[in-house]
């Protein structure tokens, strides 16, 4: 029932609301907006050519400026007209408006003096008034430019015009116009109407400013200058012909493109709602009569239209036959003068350029139309993107869902570029698209606020959760794992008082460094707490002096040092200072204070790798191996002073060493001269040997367990017996003990070893101190456990050139997968490495 109720919280509720919205949202401006954006993408992606046959003759700035304030005197339209009839022009388009009489203020004057003239008796008496009369008729002349204007057109025959009309705001007109259109004006109308079953009719309009009935008479032709401008103030269509009270009349551009033709209005035929024929040609159109023309771009240095000042064409700076059976337009350009429209390719375009890309498309069949079931597929597309955010979208997962949408975005824009580009087709996707953009947005918001909230429910639920978890294992003695579990858990209040006592836990542990770390997490969040200030402060200055774990001794025993910090003691031994940190455990150095000897101790926490039994155990084999151990004398073995356990912490006493191990003369740039590796090397296996003899096995052998001083020039060989700690070599956790790198093959295997193995080690570091790298190297344990086992070692020499033949000799013998073929014991090698080292040094 809850479900039922709730249901209007659903995804698939919210993008049904959403797909409602937007179909309600459909024709809304910023729909349309992102409709004509994609228009004008796909228009500007077109690579159409515009022809040869259109040129522009451009009033402006050069011309106004040369010739005089606009409007000028028509004589000089006139002129124009007559150079452009001497070049041969096809047609002349001429966009300016000429519906009203340029009367020069003298005219009026010497039409009265001439019309007295002709009505006195002055005009029979002959002798020099006839001279006067000449001349009368020739001021007359002279002044009257729209006769001369009349009179270039008269004389080119295809000077075409425009006229206004006057857009219909309540529909079609009804009854008749006040007074009839002048016959010059209706001898352009289309007669030849037909429907075809088409709905639609061109726009209605009920107002006409006929051209000036001088001019009009002499005109080839007349078109309406309408230019209908979308919500955005751009043009991106032709408005072909129009309604006026019954009679259907052309655009400027579809009558030049008809004269262009040879053509004439009779010769034009309007398919209503459908198309518009011009002899063969055919424009499709919207049910209005509106074509989408193409706009044509400049390919390169070359522009779509040429196009010359009217001051340079009107002064023969640009010779006339250049317009030689073009079509020539003529219009302002200029600023201020007329207006200009925003296009798909401009943001300022003039009218007689708008007016040469029309004709231009008319004439090349370049346009765009809006097919029959564009509305068809519109729907299914809005409802194939509205199916997909309700039933779809709320059952993918969040990174699925963002690979649909963004491909069904993809396939929506790129079907509507394609067919815009490709087939001239517009089919308007941008509201599927904007839907699915949206929808998407929406959901997955909403999607992560649910989620959100219920992270948060479950954070505070997992929080709690690991709180208890955190106490128990705290309780335990599982102090690392507390910790783990305490820190994901919000830091508040609450729990404050765990993380408090956890450090105070850590401090009875001696684990003095994750004390001073729980402290100053805690200080994060208020340093306020108890005496927390004072703990950090105390905590720092005791990791600062040594860092270990373990528990305290029984009897609890701390001493102070001169600036009264406590320091822990184990056994007998007073601990300073931290040395370093190996794979068991840490050394510290320390003072034996009964004899003030200075003493390196070697801890080892038994506890945290074994459990019951075999804590028991390993603690038993620790203490033989450390007893073994310390029976050994020699110079060039590291002393064992004593081994003693402090409850969950063993620990080895040894002889204090200066200096440090062999691992920085491992590096290529850090290798020693060959004969001084030699004589570690000889020095080590002497020793190997009386350990061997005393019947124990370093298991270990490595650079980092040979500590070299470099006054002395001596090595001591450390952590004897070490290895020997568990059973089989591993740890509880299955990881071996000892560096698998310097391990021979039965000790990988796990089989009883002998002197041998560490002699087969000892060979490995001499390779790696010669040469700057490992013998057997591998991706993995696995692949380095296999090459050690069963494949050869790599030739020294391909590595280091030069070497003495004995070493590569000892290399290889002391390699050997089987242990019989190695050396019979350190005192062998040792006296083969003598004999190479006297062989190195007398050259």
């Amino acid at each position: 029932m809850a479900s039922k109720k709730g249901f209007w919280r659903s995804d698939w509720f919210v993008g049904l609301v959403i797909s409602i919205a937007f179909l309600l949202m459909a024709g809304s401006t910023w729909i349309n907006g992102l409709e004509r954006f994609a228009y004008d993408i796909g228009v500007r992606a077109t690579a159409q050519e515009a022809g040869n046959d259109i040129a522009v003759i451009a009033i402006d700035d050069e011309s106004i400026e040369n010739l005089g304030r606009w409007p000028w005197p028509r004589d000089i339209l006139a002129g124009m007209i007559n150079r452009l009839a001497e070049g041969g022009a096809r047609v002349i388009g001429n966009t300016i408006l000429l519906s009203e009489a340029q009367i020069d203020p003298g005219l009026k004057q010497l039409n009265d003096i001439i019309a007295f003239y002709e009505n006195s008796d002055l005009r029979s008496a002959g002798g020099p008034l006839q001279e006067l009369e000449r001349r009368l008729y020739e001021a007359r002349a002279a002044l009257d430019t729209d006769s001369r204007l009349a009179e270039s057109m008269q004389n080119a025959g295809n000077v075409v015009m425009g006229m206004q009309f006057n857009i219909s705001r309540k529909g079609a007109p009804i009854g008749k116009p006040d007074e009839p259109l002048p016959e010059y004006v209706r001898r352009n109308r289309i007669e030849n109407v037909t429907t075809a079953g088409q709905s639609g009719s061109p726009l209605p309009v009920d107002a006409a400013t006929p051209p000036l009935a001088q001019l009009g008479q002499e005109t080839s032709g007349i078109g309406h200058l309408i230019n209908l401008r979308d919500p955005d103030g751009g043009v991106r269509t032709e408005l072909l012909t129009v309604d006026y009270y019954g009679e259907i009349y052309p655009s400027l551009a579809l009558m030049i493109a008809a004269r262009g033709l040879n053509l004439t209005a009779e010769d034009i035929r309007l398919e209503s709602g459908r198309a518009v024929h011009l002899g063969k040609l055919s424009i499709l159109t919207d049910p209005i009569s509106r074509m989408y023309p193409a706009f044509y771009q400049n390919q390169g240095q070359r522009e779509a239209f040429p196009v010359d000042s009217f001051f340079d064409v009107y002064t023969e700076k640009v010779p006339v036959e250049k317009y030689q059976d073009r079509i020539v337009l003529i219009g302002a350009t200029a600023f201020g003068v007329g207006t200009s429209f925003p296009t798909p390719i401009a943001e300022g375009m003039s009218p007689v350029l708008l007016l040469a890309h029309t004709v231009a498309s008319i004439l090349n069949q370049d346009f765009f139309v809006v097919p029959d079931w564009a509305l068809i597929a519109s729907g299914a597309a809005f409802l194939l993107v509205a199916l997909f955010l309700i039933l779809l979208l709320p059952r993918l997962s969040a990174g699925m869902a963002a690979l649909v949408s963004v491909a069904l975005l993809v396939v929506l824009i790129a079907v509507s570029e394609f067919l815009l580009i490709a087939e001239g087709q517009w089919v308007e996707l941008m509201l599927p698209s904007a839907l699915l953009v949206c929808g998407y947005l929406l959901l997955i918001s909403k999607r992560f606020l649910v989620t959100e909230r219920g992270m948060i429910r479950s954070e505070e639920k997992s929080a709690e959760s690991n709180r208890m978890l955190g106490i128990q294992f705290q309780q335990q003695g599982q102090l690392d794992m507390a910790l783990e579990k305490f820190r994901q858990c919000p830091l508040d209040d609450d729990m404050m008082e765990p993380l408090y006592n956890l450090a105070l836990d850590f401090e009875r542990k001696r684990q003095f460094n994750k004390a001073a770390s729980v402290y100053e997490y805690m200080a994060t969040y208020s340093t306020k707490y108890r005496d927390l200030k004072d703990r950090i402060k105390r905590s720092k200055a005791m990791q600062d002096t040594f860092v270990f774990g373990g528990a305290v001794t029984a009897a609890g025993t701390m001493v102070l040092d001169v600036d009264g910090v406590q320091k822990p003691m184990l056994g007998r031994y007073q601990v300073e200072k931290e040395l370093g940190k190996g794979a068991m455990g840490t050394v510290y150095q320390g003072r034996d204070p009964k004899i003030n000897r200075i003493v390196a101790i070697k801890t080892l926490a038994l506890s945290e790798e074994f459990e019951g039994d075999e804590l028991e155990e390993a603690k038993s084999r620790f203490f033989r191996e450390a007893e073994t151990a310390g029976r050994l004398t020699h110079p060039n073995i590291v002393t064992i002073y004593d081994a003693g356990e402090e409850h969950d912490l063993a620990y080895i006493a040894m002889e204090f060493l200066k200096g440090h191990d062999l691992n920085p003369f491992t590096k290529p740039d850090g290798l020693l001269p060959v004969p001084q590796v030699i004589k570690m090397i000889m020095t080590a296996a002497d020793a190997l040997g009386y350990a061997h003899s005393e019947n124990v096995v370093h298991r270990d052998i490595k650079p980092a367990n040979i500590m070299y001083d470099p006054e002395t020039e001596k090595i001591k060989i450390t952590d004897f017996g070490i290895a020997r700690i568990t059973d089989s070599s591993k740890t509880k956790t299955g990881m071996i003990l000892g560096t698998p790198s310097y391990m021979s093959p039965e000790q990988l295997s796990g089989k009883k070893v002998s002197g041998q193995s560490d002699l087969f080690s000892l060979s490995i570091m001499f390779f790696e101190l010669l040469c700057g790298r490992l013998p057997f190297e591998g991706d993995s344990m696995t692949a380095l456990m296999f090459q050690i086992a069963n494949e050869p070692h790599p030739d020294i020499m391909a590595i280091r050139e030069n070497l003495p033949p004995c070493v590569v000799a000892i290399l290889n013998k002391g390699l050997q997968k089987n242990p019989d073929d190695r050396f019979r014991g350190g005192e062998e090698m040792a006296e083969y490495l003598r004999k190479c080292l006297t062989s190195c040094e007398t050259g």
